[in-house]
């Protein structure tokens, strides 16, 4: 089997952004399984301070982001990807919607790849401000909708499995 880090740039660029939006799918899904398989077994998921976090281990990411999707209804989207090849690394821009509490909030992560297996080893999350209890966390000033930017989730909520009524 050829190593990750040994395909062509392209081939790993398209890899890393699939790998991702799978994530993404399971994190909508609340499906466990989909999520924990585009980690290594030992990823670490950082948050800014307050998020009680690293969440350590694919399993634990999975868990936690089912039981918000059940709980307050997140729902992610993926507003912009870049890949970059030659690091091993991606950046996406991302809003999440907590539906159940009619908030939002939007921000940027950075992952790291495993260079045997191409599977997600590092997560660090950023957000555009403190989640301080305001409906929205953007920033100030920004033509999200000039841009193109999502203002509602892309997915149906509340989740077919939520433990909250709409």
């Amino acid at each position: 089997m050829t190593r990750f880090a040994d395909l062509d740039p392209t081939t790993q660029r398209s890899r890393m952004e699939e790998r991702i939006r799978v994530y993404f799918d399971g994190c909508n899904e609340a499906d466990v399984d989909k999520m924990a398989a585009q980690f290594t077994p030992d990823a670490v998921h950082y948050f800014p301070p307050g998020i009680k976090g690293p969440w350590i281990g694919a399993r634990t990411i999975g868990e936690n982001w089912r039981r918000l999707t059940l709980t307050a209804g997140s729902a992610w989207y993926i507003e912009r990807v870049i890949a970059e090849p030659q690091s091993l690394q991606a950046v996406i821009e991302w809003t999440h919607w907590r539906t159940r509490y009619g908030t939002y909030l939007r921000g940027d992560e950075w992952y790291r790849f495993d260079p045997e297996t191409g599977l997600i080893t590092e997560i660090r999350a950023f957000y555009a401000s403190a989640a301080d209890g305001r409906d929205e966390v953007a920033l100030e000033g920004y033509d999200y909708e000039g841009l193109g930017y999502r203002f509602t989730p892309a997915v149906p909520r509340p989740h077919p499995e939520a433990e909250y009524d709409a």
